[in-house]
């Protein structure tokens, strides 16, 4: 007899790489609490949350949102939290070439960590300063994730909600779906009572951002 897996919740690692100030702490404040502040603390060593999700078909998941700090004094902390993660959402801000320059380094430790057996985003943040500011133009992005296979970049803006519902729903759906037999390996645990979700099915887009790649 096959297993109902209709109470099983699958728990998945998401761990957000960049240099300081590109956005990851505000994109995770956006997504868990739809709520935005300029003048967010810089985060110290390693911050983690978790979100059970409800996707539009039926099935609910939990996000396991590992915020690592980007300055270089806790770089020799972030590999470990690399090493069995699912997703490696690598962040960059569309105003700051420097910024964008220096995701060859995180790509090369999630690399160095996991090899090929993980998913690789890139989020360019701050798309609602693009107009006037922009220093990392869509095709810099595009050439960089056809060079390292990543499954989709996306431009966002957590000022503006812009695209941030989109990119959740778009890792969720690139999320691989476990059997049963995997619970050692990835986690999974019991549903027993219907848990606080997020509805991903609609996306604010705010203000107009103009063209956001997302490929």
């Amino acid at each position: 007899m096959s297993s109902d897996k209709t109470n099983i919740l699958m728990k998945y690692k998401i761990v957000f790489l960049g240099d300081q100030s590109v956005g990851k702490t505000s994109l995770i404040t956006r997504f868990m609490y739809d709520t935005f502040d300029e003048a967010y603390a810089t985060t110290i060593g390693i911050d983690f949350l978790s979100k059970t999700m409800y996707l539009e078909e039926g099935k609910t998941i939990r996000l396991q949102l590992w915020d690592t700090a980007g300055q270089e004094r806790f770089r020799s902390l972030i590999p470990s939290y690399i090493r069995d993660s699912h997703v490696a959402v690598i962040c960059y801000d569309v105003t700051n070439k420097k910024s964008f320059t220096n995701l060859d380094k995180w790509i090369k430790d999630v690399k160095l960590e996991r090899g090929d057996d993980v998913i690789i985003v890139l989020v360019g943040n701050k798309s609602d300063l693009a107009s006037d500011k922009r220093q990392v133009s869509l095709e810099d992005v595009e050439q960089l994730h056809n060079k390292i296979g990543s499954k989709f970049f996306i431009e966002t803006s957590t000022k503006a909600n812009h695209n941030v519902k989109l990119l959740f729903k778009k890792i969720a759906q690139a999320l691989p779906d476990f059997s049963n037999d995997d619970v050692a390996e990835n986690g999974q645990e019991t549903l027993t009572n219907k848990p606080e979700t997020i509805d991903i099915s609609i996306e604010n887009n705010g203000q107009n951002q103009g063209t956001s790649s997302c490929c």
